[in-house]
């Protein structure tokens, strides 16, 4: 006799279903960040948008204390734009603009290769005329506190741009159906 299986749909993944690769190699469970509200950046040393790390940690040493990080994620895929290894991108970051928020490993966000998170993340929220593909350096994606994403921006869209959907999304009470 055949049973018919059952058709459960596939759990929605959240960013605490992730695990990363740290700058030292180490692995970090994007667990530990839950119930924070977290912008995903994929960075580049050498990109005309790199001069967004100092908005970035702006943002981040304003915010953090009521529960926001940013999570940096190093790409070389667009013009060879981060070529240095893991140590150098990371005394970069350290010596250029102080950066304090984690910045990860470099990864793949596009294609065959593109790291699980930047495929869920690529997913969760479309791009231009619904395109999942990351354009450039420095594509951000907003995610709650409750691990979904809320918004996908333009590298052209600057940390500075981005506060209000970030102070929203911090006092939901205030400003109830303003994100999402």
């Amino acid at each position: 006799m055949r049973t018919r299986s059952s058709s459960h749909p596939t759990p929605k993944r959240l960013l605490y279903d992730f695990k990363v690769r740290a700058a030292d190699g180490t692995t970090v469970d994007l667990d530990g960040y839950r119930g924070q509200l977290a912008l995903i950046v994929n960075v580049a040393s050498a990109c005309g948008f790199t001069p967004q790390y100092e908005g970035l940690e702006q943002l981040y040493r304003r915010y953090r204390e009521q529960g926001f990080v940013i999570l940096g994620f190093p790409c070389n895929q667009f013009g060879a734009q981060e070529s240095g290894d893991d140590a150098a991108i990371q005394v970069f970051c350290r010596n250029t603009y102080d950066i304090s928020f984690p910045v990860f490993a470099k990864v793949c966000v596009n294609g065959r290769d593109a790291d699980p998170l930047y495929t869920w993340l690529t997913s969760s929220a479309r791009g231009w005329l619904g395109t999942r593909a990351i354009k450039w350096n420095f594509t951000k994606f907003l995610v709650g506190d409750d691990g979904h994403v809320l918004g996908r921006y333009a590298p052209k869209e600057t940390p500075h741009a981005l506060e209000t959907h970030i102070r929203r999304a911090l006092n939901p009470e205030t400003t109830k159906g303003l994100v999402r």
